[in-house]
């Protein structure tokens, strides 16, 4: 007796208008997206370009004509310096006080969660002006200190937001167990909530280095010549006067994409961009 064996059927793709205009208009945006980052890249490594699809030629010289002209060790240097420093004073300033808000209540609590929310949710422009003209008034803008305050406003209350759930998770048992087996708040800090939180404070100084490095509102209103980041050197070498080869500042420019990309990976390999949203929309309003 033979066996009938039958076949699969065909899917077909179906979808209502809307739909596939929605993902015409994303296919048209990720295809200039495209066309912008490429156009960029090719011109980094471009000898001359006029009038054609493609350069004239290729080479690698304009990233070490860039590196020496625009002095990029030395703004390297100082947006490593300026992005340590504040990932350092961040942690310890926003893990205590994210312990605080997940393990206290007390009054206006709501309302202290809310004012730690603000420079998140407020562009940084709105409030780095005030901020830069008491820096400039007291004397801390123009050098780096002034760009490390600014950029804590911002960064403190991102280590809040990546902190606090994870001691929300973290079983308030255990440090009942551990003082009534006779650590003190230090040992308690040091031995016990310490190894459980590395994962947090990871996540967290990565992701204060991302926005540090990123930063460019209140970095361009404090910072000097002598403490420009990668990304206020760029704007600087794209507006100031003189003629600069285009082809230079591209392969600036494409190294402070690539800087930032990297640092992206890293930070979504740690942190998950849908738990801070979730936290903002949990957090009413006072």
């Amino acid at each position: 007796m033979a066996t009938v064996v039958s076949r699969p059927a065909k899917r077909r793709i179906v979808g209502t208008p809307s739909s596939w205009l929605v993902w015409g208009v994303v296919a048209f945006f990720l295809v200039n997206l495209a066309g912008v980052v490429g156009s960029v890249l090719v011109s980094s490594f471009g000898t001359r370009w006029f009038g054609t699809w493609l350069p004239e030629g290729f080479t690698g010289s304009w990233y070490a004509s860039a590196w020496q002209e625009f002095g990029l060790f030395d703004v390297v240097w100082v947006t490593l310096q300026v992005s340590l420093l504040v990932v350092l004073i961040s942690v310890l300033i926003g893990v205590p006080a994210s312990y605080v808000l997940a393990r206290r209540d007390f009054p206006g609590k709501k309302i202290v969660y809310f004012a730690f929310l603000l420079p998140i949710l407020m562009p940084p422009i709105t409030y780095g002006i005030p901020l830069a003209t008491v820096l400039y008034k007291y004397g801390f803008a123009g050098n780096a200190s002034g760009v490390v305050l600014a950029n804590l406003v911002p960064s403190v209350p991102f280590v809040i937001l990546t902190m606090t759930p994870f001691i929300e998770q973290i079983n308030p048992s255990i440090e009942s167990a551990a003082r009534m087996c006779g650590a003190g708040v230090r040992a308690m800090f040091l031995r016990v909530l310490g190894p459980l939180l590395v994962p947090g404070i990871l996540a967290a100084a990565i992701l204060v280095l991302v926005r540090t490095v990123g930063m460019f509102e209140l970095t361009f209103l404090t910072a000097g010549p002598d403490s420009q980041t990668l990304v206020v050197s760029l704007y600087y070498a794209m507006s100031a006067a003189g003629i600069r080869a285009q082809q230079s500042v591209d392969a600036m420019a494409v190294i402070y994409t690539s800087t930032m990309l990297v640092l992206l990976v890293v930070a979504l390999r740690y942190v998950n961009p849908t738990q801070l949203v979730a936290r903002v929309k949990e957090t009413p309003a006072p």
